[in-house]
């Protein structure tokens, strides 16, 4: 059930966190199923109700840099820059201290750790325990949620409540940065750009897709998918005719899609190709496309620039490979 993020609720939420139970929560990002991160019992249920494989490891979220240093080791260099942008679309990986359950990091040295930019989300974390794992609210692999109603279609009676935020202002999942080798790694394309990391953090560059052991959440090849196949391709004149007409088009702008007639149902990511838009629009529209009866999505690639880079790492993890 839905519940408004009204002063007593945030407070249930609050301590039903605390009591070991799971809370769905907003953030700019996605919704975020919450449980308490210095619990193992919790974070088992969390990996339970989105059947998610255990070697996949959860973000820790945090609402102050006190609690920063209770869980991990952050250099003082990145302590600095991470005192002055957080909170922000921004995880990254750290060295982790003992407080923090084994199952939450799968057994690595290290963790996740971020703290989100959206009230109720900071909130709730404040009035809790400090230290909320929040992985996306939805079964593993498939699509994340960017509002409410969709973590209720896909986790229902799974998870104790839900807390209203409204659609997610940014629509995809937070960038994760690994602090923990000599020059820093983007190991996730996400809210926070390359650009602007490549401003704060010197030499930052950017992961191999080849990766397949996950050191971090959101790096397996398969994920973010919805149940109808998605293949990704260059504009509508890929896909055969006869195929298109069982089929959907989703296109980067609605400025181009003036030539798409044979699909039964045309969509698109922006009006006239602006990143932040493409990205907050991308899973409210794959959840409405995979609702329809239809054979196949097919999704115009995306210039990887700026956001664009996390919206195409969502297609190609959503792909039929």
């Amino acid at each position: 059930m839905i519940y408004e993020a009204t002063e007593a609720n945030i407070n249930k939420a609050a301590n039903i966190l605390k009591e070991g139970g799971l809370v769905a929560l907003p953030t700019e990002t996605v919704y975020g199923l919450g449980g308490n991160a210095l619990d193992p019992q919790a974070a088992a249920r969390i990996f339970e109700a989105k059947k998610r494989p255990h070697f996949d490891p959860l973000i820790t979220h945090i609402a102050d840099m006190d609690m920063l240093d209770e869980i991990c080791v952050v250099p003082d260099k990145y302590r600095d820059i991470l005192s002055r942008i957080w909170p922000a679309s921004l995880t990254v990986i750290v060295p982790r201290k003992q407080i923090i359950p084994d199952l939450i990091t799968s057994g690595l040295d290290t963790m996740a750790v971020r703290m989100p930019d959206h009230p109720i989300a900071l909130e709730v974390i404040r009035r809790s325990t400090g230290a909320i794992a929040a992985p996306s609210a939805n079964p593993f692999g498939y699509l994340s949620p960017t509002t409410a109603e969709h973590v209720e279609s896909q986790l229902g009676m799974a998870i104790d409540m839900i807390l209203q935020g409204g659609p997610c202002r940014v629509g995809v999942e937070s960038t994760v940065l690994d602090l923990t080798q000599e020059t820093p790694v983007i190991l996730r394309p996400g809210g926070f750009s390359i650009e602007e990391l490549s401003k704060l953090f010197e030499g930052v560059k950017l992961f191999d897709r080849q990766v397949v052991t996950p050191s971090s959440p959101g790096q397996l090849k398969m994920h973010y998918s919805p149940r109808t196949p998605l293949y990704i391709v260059d504009g509508p004149e890929d896909v055969p005719p006869e195929l298109a007409s069982e089929s959907a088009y989703l296109g980067f702008r609605k400025d181009e899609l003036n030539s798409v007639i044979n699909f039964c149902h045309t969509n698109y990511l922006s009006d006239s190709g602006d990143f932040i838009q493409a990205a907050s629009r991308l899973f409210i529209l794959l959840h409405e496309l995979d609702e329809k009866q239809i054979k196949a999505i097919y999704a115009q690639k995306v210039p990887e620039e700026g956001l664009g880079r996390a919206v195409m790492d969502r297609l190609y993890k959503a792909s039929v490979k």
